[in-house]
Order: C-alpha cells, then structure tokens, then sequence
C-alpha cells in the first residue's frame, strides 16, 4: 500500500449530500468550500494500491449520493502526481514543488 497526497474539486448538485461523503472518504483532510457555488475543495492523504483505484473508489462513493457530482483530482505520491477528471486519466507529471497549486 502507498501513501498518496489527494487534491481535489468536487463540484455536485447537492452539496449537503456529498459534504458527509467526502469526510468519510477522506478522514483526517480537510473539505472546504470552493470559490464557485456547490463546490468543494479537498485535501488530504489516503492509502491504496494505486491513484487510480482510490479516485474510483471516491467518485463511485459520492455518485451514489449525488448522481451530477465531478471530481476534479490530483494523486501525488513518490514524486509523481496523477491528475483525474472524474474516472478519466488526464496524465502523470513530476509532482510540483509549490503545495499551493490548484486542482
């Protein structure tokens, strides 16, 4: 199991619902609302097998409250982030040295 760095951006239709989803799924993180209305702000750490296993497992969990929910996510581990727009890949990277870049 690896220790992963989550960074994400949920935007859903029906925050009260996804708001107590995210907490579970993430304890210990931090949800925070977003700039933009009915949206959250995820950070926090996670173990799993692989980014790409953890982000399903955590969209899965909020479509079942919210079907129009989107993450928007960033795994970092080991020096290399994945990024995700809901299950899709979009790319690794070298994982950036600034903390304070947006999802």
């Amino acid at each position: 199991m690896k220790h992963y760095r989550l960074r994400a951006r949920v935007s859903t239709e029906n925050p009260e619902a996804v708001r107590p989803i995210l907490e579970a799924q993430v304890p210990g993180g931090s949800v925070t609302l977003g700039q933009e209305p009915k949206e959250y702000l995820v950070d926090g750490t996670l173990e799993g097998a692989s980014a790409k296993d953890l982000n399903r497992t955590l969209l899965s969990a909020l479509r079942r409250a919210e079907k129009r929910t989107q993450l928007r996510s960033e795994w970092t581990c080991e020096g290399t982030t994945e990024r995700f727009f809901d299950y899709v890949s979009k790319g690794k990277r070298k994982a950036s040295a600034d903390p304070s870049s947006r999802v």
